[in-house]
């Protein structure tokens, strides 16, 4: 079948990529807000060997899942290399970035050019919530290592493993 017909059963997937380390209600809400636009929601968290994180990748990919549970059309996994290449692999032809600020804007714009010139995978860019404008995974870690409340910042799975993994024994 061809024409508008066929178009309905095609799945629409998009991907979410980030080190999530860790995952910030900044994140999440850009997820949610993906899951209702796209069939499928690739959170695609980026191995980066030469860059030890708070928490290793297996434990982000659990942290992410069970906050995004609730949405039913999550996937998480981890990934390394070109993200365009995760996304021909997996037939996702959109990549959903939040922007916090002009200065993300900048960066990202690049990155999208480039991606769409590479295999055609678009970019498609959300303007975060003002709530979390300010809102990065490194500041989370910053001010929770000093004994700082972010209870309002992560999911509360996220803060107990923050305080988990920063308690001062």
């Amino acid at each position: 079948m061809t024409g508008p017909e066929s178009e309905g059963s095609q799945v629409r997937r998009a991907v979410c990529p980030g080190s999530f380390d860790p995952i910030t209600n900044g994140h999440l809400d850009i997820i949610a807000r993906a899951s209702r636009l796209y069939d499928e929601v690739y959170v695609a968290v980026m191995i980066n060997k030469s860059k030890k994180g708070l928490f290793e990748i297996d434990e982000r990919i659990e942290l992410i899942r069970e906050v995004t549970a609730e949405y039913g059309n999550v996937i998480v996994e981890s990934f390394h290399g070109l993200l365009v290449d995760y996304c021909k692999q997996r037939d996702i032809p959109a990549i959903v970035k939040g922007l916090r600020a002009v200065s993300d804007f900048d960066y990202e714009l690049q990155m999208a050019q480039m991606n769409i010139g590479l295999t055609g995978v678009e970019t498609l860019f959300v303007p975060t919530n003002p709530t979390y404008s300010f809102l990065s995974s490194s500041l989370v870690k910053e001010v929770a290592a000093w004994g700082g409340d972010v209870s309002h910042l992560v999911p509360p799975p996220v803060l107990e493993a923050l305080n988990a993994r920063l308690r001062k024994d």
